[in-house]
């Protein structure tokens, strides 16, 4: 069976890509495979488990069900660019300080979510973070850690003593 390739160009984390791949790869295959950008991971391969979160556009997807053909134009962030960045330093520091994370296989997903999500500004309800939260799944933690500490950022970032 002959390979169908595309020629795409994006822009990861910042940096201009240009890139053939085949046609069928996954972006979050290309990310990891072709860049080596390996925060987000290869879980469920449905776009069920929230393991593979990237944004595209500013919004986040599931690296798994989206083709990297698909993001031919577009700007993609992994967990390394916006870790970097120090756009979620906040978070991060919450995520340890509430031992929201153990083995950190769900985290970069978590992550990326949580800042989708505090993004809008104000202070959600725990109800809504663990709305906002519900597609990313997390086998070891459980949730109460992680609510309490998007909980303590949101507040934080509004100004509100903890």
């Amino acid at each position: 069976m002959s390979e169908h390739r595309c020629d795409i160009t994006l822009t990861v984390n910042g940096e201009s890509v240009a890139e053939s791949v085949d046609a069928r790869k996954t972006l979050v295959d290309f990310l990891r495979d072709d860049l080596v950008l390996t925060g987000s991971h290869v879980g469920c391969e449905h776009g069920v488990c929230g393991a593979c979160t990237v944004r595209v556009d500013g919004v986040i997807v599931r690296g798994c069900l989206m083709l990297a053909a698909q993001c031919d134009g577009a700007r993609v962030e992994t967990i390394e660019g916006v870790s970097d960045g120090g756009e979620i330093a906040d978070l991060q520091a919450a995520f340890e300080q509430r031992n929201a994370l153990q083995c950190g296989f769900c985290t970069p997903g978590m992550l990326l979510t949580a800042q989708e999500l505090l993004a809008g500004g104000g202070v959600p309800s725990r109800e809504k973070i663990r709305e906002q939260i519900s597609g990313n799944y997390c086998r070891c933690t459980g949730y109460h850690a992680i609510v309490d500490a998007i909980e303590s950022v949101a507040q934080a970032r509004a100004g509100n003593k903890p």
